[in-house]
This record gives structure tokens, sequence and C-alpha cells, in this order.
């Protein structure tokens, strides 16, 4: 009776780990040839991701035209559009189908833009604010040359 009950606790552990691998680490994706990975989304998710890029593409013309205007006031607004707190609440459907990369890059995305604004508030270095803007948009050009997301195959599901 032992050796059942033994059997039984390796193969749902042996089932949680692929799923804990498959829904945390690797998300849905394809490797392409052209290195990156493919990401495979419906339609209301690539529209939620793409719509959360264009924010951070708001945040960073706005940020550039406060520091080119020498308006740090407008640097802090525009940068935390983009912080930790403008995350939307995203679909645990969703979060299971992105790569640990990607959402280890969005996060750190979200938190630059905080310390931005925290230390476009405290300090008013416009420089600074710009040196940090530029370590900011390493995230974006790593993200871009990583990752890409296409539309999932339609399945008699959908």
């Amino acid at each position: 009776m032992c050796k059942v009950c033994w059997a039984t606790v390796i193969v749902l552990l042996l089932i949680t780990s692929g799923i804990v691998y498959k829904f945390i680490f690797q998300g849905d994706v394809i490797n392409l040839p052209d290195e990156r990975a493919a990401i495979q989304l419906n339609k209301n998710e690539r529209a939620l991701v793409l719509s959360e890029m264009r924010v951070f593409l708001e945040s960073v013309q706005g940020i550039t035209e406060g520091l080119a205007s020498d308006d740090m006031d407008s640097v802090v607004k525009a940068a935390r559009q983009s912080g930790n707190s403008a995350q939307r609440a995203v679909p645990g459907s969703l979060v299971g189908k992105l790569p640990l990369g990607f959402k280890k890059l969005g996060f750190a995305t979200h938190a630059k833009f905080d310390e931005l604004a925290l230390d476009a508030e405290q300090l008013g270095d416009g420089g600074h604010s710009l040196t940090q803007l530029s370590s900011l948009l390493e995230n974006c050009v790593a993200c871009h040359s990583a990752y890409k997301f296409e539309l999932e195959p339609l399945s008699l599901n959908n």
C-alpha cells in the first residue's frame, strides 16, 4: 500500500514540476530562425501587451520632452505613468504564456521607470535622469531583440 502512495506522490510531483516549468519558466514560445522567441498569444492578450508597450513609449517621449525643456515635474509625471503602480491586472492565462526572461525584463522596466521618477523628483538632475533613461531603454532593446509576439494558431476551442 505504501508503495502505491509513494508512486502517486512521485507522479504528482513530476506533473507539478512540468506545469511549473511550462507556466513559470518556458511560457508558450516558439524559437525563431532569427534567434528570437515568438510568444504565442491570442488577439486580446497581444493587444494588452502591445498597449502596455505603447504606454512605455509615451512615457519615454514625455521624459525626453521634459528633459529638453528642463521641466522635471513633467519628467516625474511621465515616468510614473509606466511605473509599477501603473501595471494593469494581467490575466493568469497570459502570465503562463510569457517566458521568465520576458517577465523579468517587464518587471525591471517598470521598476526603472519608478526609480527615474523618484530620482527626478528628489534630485532634479536632468543629466542623471537621462542616464537612467538610457539604462531603461536597454531593457526595451533587449526585449525587442529577444522576443516577438505572434497570434497563436486557432483551435476548435477558440
